[in-house]
């Protein structure tokens, strides 16, 4: 059985939590401290043969100045001869996404609380002259406590000395503004306010404002601010997002009148800020300069045989808390229940059962140990990508645990459950 134990400095690193096209999220354990962690892993051959050393150092460089409790946050950045390893904190309640997709639309009292919480985060990163650029529910992640962090900074931008406007067309077409589509130049905090509107219809909404399957006609709806809000939003509700859904970005209301509007304020708790910490980029420029000097220890020892195994301090953290209940209790989450599942039959039979029930969907299948990658391609079809990884969880039994790697994240529920149908879990 393979055993593997896996050292980066002082972290011991464990399962993949995710997987993109340039990194890979990793869980791990600070063994100083006991705290859990994520490690965004980039190989350094990658990051230059892409021409993205200028973007990461700049994400690095952004999650680093904008320190807040509804933002996760970036603890320090290792790097190898090979890789550079980005610690972040570690958030075990899922996207906000999925919290969607499990409730179909969530309750207006709900949905205002993170949507004063996501406006207290995109205002603090505004004041250091931060935009995200990125912003919509998947990018938006949820604590232990059920609090949101806003994530994934490798879009955002800051703003330059003399320099008012953004040029870079960039983001999610469905949550971006018009003026951002225009190419003519935008500004940023106008920009990612009309975000947050989109992301609080959708919240009290559960689908869309804007949803058409060509671009051009997407486009066209959005410059025209062309939606209608469902007979359940409050006249309170449907009064601001009208005033952010604003196609015009300078007659679009702004963060300060946000924060005063009626229905906003309700239940308000402003964030508590710390005091603000003297913010070093020494270690930032010091990973890209000379990778060759300085590195951290990375060892991985290993014998031959079966999947990873997964220790207990793990387990508790796929299951959100000391209840492991979710994890084997089929229904209990739908999400979760698309997401991971286990099995009793041998690791090498629900390996080879993967693959062939990934055929018969008419996916590409490239699998290495214990791991295997779903993908479908093509110009006439959506992209899809999906990684799965079996682990020992106990003597007898396996974990299989699935992560959408490239893709729309609809078409990923949609495959992942009919994969998990077809092996009949």
């Amino acid at each position: 059985m393979k055993r593997l134990t896996r050292k980066l400095g002082k972290y011991e690193v464990g399962r993949t939590v995710g997987e993109g096209t340039f990194a890979k999220v990793k869980f791990a354990c600070n063994t100083e401290t006991g705290e859990s962690v994520a490690i965004k892993v980039l190989a350094k051959s990658s990051i230059l043969k892409h021409k993205m050393v200028d973007q990461i150092k700049r994400e690095i460089s952004i999650m680093k100045i904008v320190r807040h409790p509804h933002i996760v946050r970036l603890h320090e950045v290792l790097a190898s001869r090979t890789k550079i390893y980005i610690i972040l904190e570690f958030v075990s309640g899922g996207e906000l996404y999925d919290k969607i997709v499990l409730q179909k639309k969530l309750p207006e009292i709900e949905s205002r609380r993170y949507f004063q919480q996501l406006i207290d985060a995109v205002a603090h990163c505004h004041s250091k002259g931060v935009y995200h650029r990125d912003l919509k529910p998947e990018n938006l992640l949820l604590d232990a406590d059920g609090n949101l962090k806003v994530s994934d900074f490798g879009l955002s931008a800051l703003s330059r000395q003399g320099v008012e406007l953004l040029h870079t067309t960039c983001g999610t077409p469905n949550y971006v503004a018009p003026e951002v589509l225009g190419g003519q130049g935008y500004d940023g905090a106008a920009a990612d306010i009309w975000s947050c509107g989109v992301i609080l219809y959708v919240l009290m909404a559960g689908y869309l404002p804007f949803s058409e399957t060509d671009l051009p006609t997407l486009n066209m709806k959005i410059h025209a601010a062309e939606y209608s809000c469902p007979y359940w939003f409050s006249s309170g509700a449907k009064s601001l997002i009208q005033k952010i859904l604003d196609p015009n970005p300078k007659t679009r209301i702004r963060i300060e009148e946000i924060r005063k509007d009626p229905w906003f304020r309700r239940n308000y708790i402003p964030a508590k800020l710390g005091e603000d910490e003297e913010v070093n980029l020494d270690d930032v420029q010091a990973v890209f300069d000379d990778i060759e000097d300085e590195y951290v220890a990375d060892q991985s020892e290993k014998s031959d045989g079966g999947p990873l195994i997964m220790n207990a301090f793990e387990m508790i953290t796929l299951s959100q808390g000391l209840n492991l209940s979710p994890l084997f209790d089929r229904g209990q989450d739908y999400i979760k229940r698309q997401t991971r599942f286990v099995s009793c039959k041998p690791a090498n039979f629900i390996m080879s059962t993967i693959e062939a029930v990934a055929e018969t969907m008419g996916l590409n299948v490239h699998t290495r140990n214990f791991k295997t990658r779903l993908e479908r391609t093509g110009h006439r079809v959506a992209q899809f990508a999906a990684v799965l990884e079996i682990y020992e969880v106990a003597p007898s039994l396996f974990m299989v645990d699935v992560r959408k790697a490239a893709g729309d994240t609809l078409e990923y529920h949609k495959r992942v459950c009919g994969t998990e149908a077809l092996l009949g879990y």
